[in-house]
């Protein structure tokens, strides 16, 4: 009896050994998901110098600025193109959003959205058993088969498209009907008053991370602010020396913060990686309800790199270096693909246009960009400029600028852009001239060549409405009907 109860004993250890053993090899830590949570918080129109470490001057990011030397800043990081709508279809699917055919940004009488067979990065994770999240704004569709719950997220509070399309807009006051706040499927709200959403939008998303900690999640906290019209809480109220647009990215980076907090209570920071950037550059004709660019050309609905170059932070403890600056390029389309790289996700089955840049993301020695080029359409599928390595060629197109007598307007009114020609193109080093002001076309036609051969291949594949070429392979948004709105 004896020696029959030390042998079960035997083995009762060598099971709880190798069973343990196998929790161990699986990359569990303590109760925590083996698989990697993911967290992007995006901005709406914050510039690239909107943040302290990016150069923000009149108030402080300190949260962000805390992220940046705990992670790694990008410093030559863009979007896909540089309006609300068409940039969040990039930045979700891993796609241009010329090739889905989601251009501008799509208003409450839209018929269409994003086509629900296009996978999302909540779509690829889901199988990978991850509880997925949308607090924000959506803006790829309002109506119903094309709200987030049906591109899978579990879970949408917030707003189907811009916090500036509501009754009391300064210039249509007359077209926008009540602003609808969304709970899943469903308005439970119509606001007034826009006060506290980034304080509900922070509750949400803090109040998720801790429901979904012991589960891995995918958690897409898109803030509606600083789109105009600008709205902050009292907790910072007068706060920045650069007025109500200061104290709104203050605001931002007081909910950055809560984020990071109640990961760190959970225990799980470890185990999240962090993205934070913006959809575009700055809306520079509201003037000091605007951001800033810093020292790249133009803003918001432009080619040039104040339109399309924002600010990125990326954190995760050991896997991404802490207190380091990245200028190696990659774009929003990268991240779905890069997202599931680290998450053992299945691609989707449809071309997408994003690639895996996680040696980038992560400082791998010698890790360059895979993309051979970054595309930049605009409108109605305008191919405007192609970039490669430090390169940017820049085609003849037309696009709105501010007068050189422009007056910033401080009431939240915008002024008014004027319509500006470029008629021959231009070649610029963005690693010397982030300024796009130096063509270097005649001085270098062996770069000019290799663009050239680099855009006749998009047109190819993805038309250009400036040269009159229909692409090959692009799809079409869902639609409730077969009429174009």
């Amino acid at each position: 009896m004896t020696t029959g109860l030390s042998t079960l004993k035997l083995y009762f250890f060598l099971f709880t050994f190798i069973f343990l053993g196998c929790e161990v090899d699986s990359g569990k830590k303590g109760n925590g998901p083996s698989k990697p949570n993911i967290v992007i918080i995006f901005t709406d129109d914050q510039g690239y110098a909107d943040v302290g470490v990016f150069g923000a001057q009149g108030y402080q990011t300190p949260n962000l600025d805390k992220m940046a030397a705990e992670g790694t800043r990008y410093t030559n990081f863009h979007v896909a193109n540089a309006v609300c709508s068409a940039s969040r279809a990039s930045l979700l699917t891993g796609c241009y959003s010329n090739r889905l055919g989601i251009f501008g940004a799509l208003s409450h009488q839209s018929q269409h959205g994003l086509n629900p067979d296009e996978k999302t990065i909540a779509e690829i994770l889901k199988p990978e058993g991850y509880a997925t999240a949308i607090v924000g704004k959506w803006h790829l569709g309002h109506l119903a088969p094309f709200l987030p719950t049906k591109q899978g997220f579990d879970e949408f509070f917030g707003l189907p498209y811009s916090n500036d399309m509501w009754p009391y807009h300064p210039e249509r006051p007359d077209f926008y009907p009540p602003l609808p706040l969304y709970e899943n499927e469903s308005v439970i709200d119509t606001l007034e008053d826009q006060s506290l959403l980034t304080t509900w939008y922070t509750e949400r998303a803090v109040d998720f991370i801790n429901r979904k900690k012991d589960e891995p999640f995918f958690l897409y906290l898109a803030h509606s602010m600083p789109h105009v019209p600008l709205f902050v809480s009292d907790k910072f109220k007068d706060k920045s020396e650069n007025g109500l647009y200061g104290d709104v990215i203050m605001e931002i980076d007081w909910s950055v913060g809560q984020v990071i907090d109640a990961l760190k209570s959970a225990g799980i920071e470890d185990n999240t990686l962090v993205i934070f950037t913006s959809d575009n550059g700055p809306w520079l004709s509201y003037g000091a309800h605007a951001g800033s660019p810093g020292e790249l050309r133009e803003g918001k609905g432009t080619s040039w790199e104040g339109g399309v170059r924002v600010p990125a932070i990326m954190k995760w403890p050991g896997k991404i270096p802490a207190g380091e600056v990245q200028d190696e390029a990659a774009m929003t389309i990268d991240l779905l693909p890069t997202i599931a790289h680290i998450t053992g996700a299945s691609l989707p089955e449809r071309e997408i246009d994003g690639k895996n840049v996680w040696p980038v993301l992560s400082l791998e020695e010698g890790a360059v960009s895979p993309q051979e080029a970054y595309y930049v359409y605009y409108n109605q599928n305008e191919l405007q400029a192609v970039i490669s390595g430090d390169w940017k060629l820049v085609f003849p197109h037309r696009y709105r600028s501010l007068p050189a007598d422009f007056v910033k307007p401080s009431d939240g009114v915008p002024g008014k852009y004027e319509m500006v020609e470029l008629e021959e193109k231009a070649l610029y080093n963005l690693r010397d001239d982030k300024m796009e002001q130096v063509n270097l076309i005649d001085e270098r036609p062996d770069v000019l060549e290799k663009l050239e051969q680099l855009a006749a291949k998009a047109r190819e594949d993805m038309g250009d409405a400036l040269t009159g070429v229909e692409g090959k392979n692009n799809r079409h948004p869902g639609r409730l009907s077969v009429q174009d709105i």
